[in-house]
């Protein structure tokens, strides 16, 4: 079925689910032309968080944007009002299928009929979640990573999209300082996070075996990298939780990937230590 494009973009908010670390910076983005976007979160901790993360960055982030200028970011947990009259809704919450069925389910029923509803998924193709979406050919994986220092983008079909989504995309998100790659087959991890969940598993993997630690994979990364971060830090901003379910679904498609890693990883869950959002993980000090 063909779909009916947005009209008036310019002039039409943008709703991000989800008020997370990568929500909060989606947000962000999107609101450095001088438009208007809306987030939806049902914790008031989280809302007023991502509110004062991106006041703090927002003048600087739209400032680096070609024709950039701040706009106006405000957050509810009334997803409806979110949604209301916009052109673009991205959902960001866990990954947790069940929960992605139920969100885009909703998001289908009150968001206008042109908008476009993406996800963030890091590791879902959004056909998987479809099946409550009457009209699956506006759903699309737009899939972010830590914009603005990370502006990649992967865009991937759920294999109903209709093309001209794509080709909008492809076309519209460039403006926001982000910056998009589309795979042109269905590919759980999509592109560039497909090579990076192989480097997360084997950094796991020599800690898990006691080869090495922590502080010196990312000592050593950075050395031969030149990255200001190795990949134990980058984890940790994106939070061990967040690591650990994605890791549980590249096994739960790939049952030969070793255990040590998804083990490593939940003993710090089970702890409660998330990483960065809860100050302590593979390190004691996120501060610095």
């Amino acid at each position: 079925m063909a779909f009916t494009l947005p009209t008036g973009i310019d002039q039409r908010p943008v709703a991000v689910i989800g008020a997370g670390t990568l929500g909060r910076r989606i947000a962000m983005m999107f609101a450095t032309r001088g438009g208007q976007v809306r987030i939806s979160d049902p914790s008031p901790w989280s809302r007023e968080d991502a509110l004062a993360f991106i006041g703090e960055h927002l003048p600087e982030v739209a400032g680096q944007v070609d024709g950039g200028t701040p706009g106006g970011v405000s957050a509810t947990d009334d997803v409806a009002a979110a949604v209301d009259g916009c052109w673009l809704v991205v959902e960001a919450v866990p990954e947790r299928l069940e929960l992605k069925k139920q969100v885009f389910g909703q998001l289908d029923r009150l968001a206008p009929a042109d908008a476009v509803l993406a996800s963030n998924s890091s590791s879902y193709a959004t056909g998987r979640f479809v099946d409550r979406v009457g009209h699956p050919e506006r759903v699309v994986n737009v899939h972010f990573y830590m914009p603005p220092q990370q502006p990649a983008v992967d865009l991937m079909s759920s294999g109903s999209t209709d093309r001209a989504v794509l080709d909008l995309l492809l076309r519209e998100l460039p403006r926001y300082g982000v910056f998009p790659f589309e795979a042109h087959r269905e590919s759980t991890g999509f592109i560039f996070n497909r090579i990076w969940a192989a480097i997360k598993r084997e950094s796991l993997a020599v800690v898990a075996e006691g080869v090495s630690t922590p502080q010196d994979v990312d000592r050593m990364w950075q050395l031969n990298m030149g990255t200001a971060a190795g990949p134990f830090r980058m984890m940790a901003h994106v939070g061990l939780d967040v690591v650990l379910d994605i890791e549980n679904h590249y096994a739960a498609e790939r049952p030969g990937l070793p255990t040590g890693p998804r083990e490593l990883l939940q003993r710090y869950v089970d702890a409660g230590h998330l990483g960065a959002k809860t100050g302590r993980g593979f390190y004691d000090d996120y501060t610095t």
